[in-house]
């Protein structure tokens, strides 16, 4: 246990940092996994909108590492572009 008032209040700080670290992670998580679902190519480019975004904002923030993100939004913007649009239905 910390002994010093600096040390204890370090304690208190990284604790409230890592609830919220863990929770914009968790939301990352959950933004990349919606896009790599999408089968149609047109919600897919609006989720991967949203990802890109989301992977700017960590990593201008220094919870993920700026590569980290450049490879994911790499891997996303290459699966997005492997996807055919659907056929258009005969009217």
């Amino acid at each position: 246990m910390a002994q010093h008032k600096s040390a204890e209040k370090r304690a208190r700080q990284s604790t409230a940092i890592r609830a919220v670290n863990k929770e914009l992670k968790s939301q990352m998580k959950t933004v990349l996994k919606k896009a790599r679902t999408e089968q149609d190519k047109e919600k897919a480019a609006v989720a991967l909108k949203e990802a890109v975004s989301t992977l700017d904002k960590l990593a201008s923030k220094g919870i993920i590492h700026k590569n980290k993100a450049a490879n994911q939004k790499s891997k996303l913007t290459k699966h997005v572009n492997k996807l055919s649009n659907p056929p258009a239905q005969a009217a």
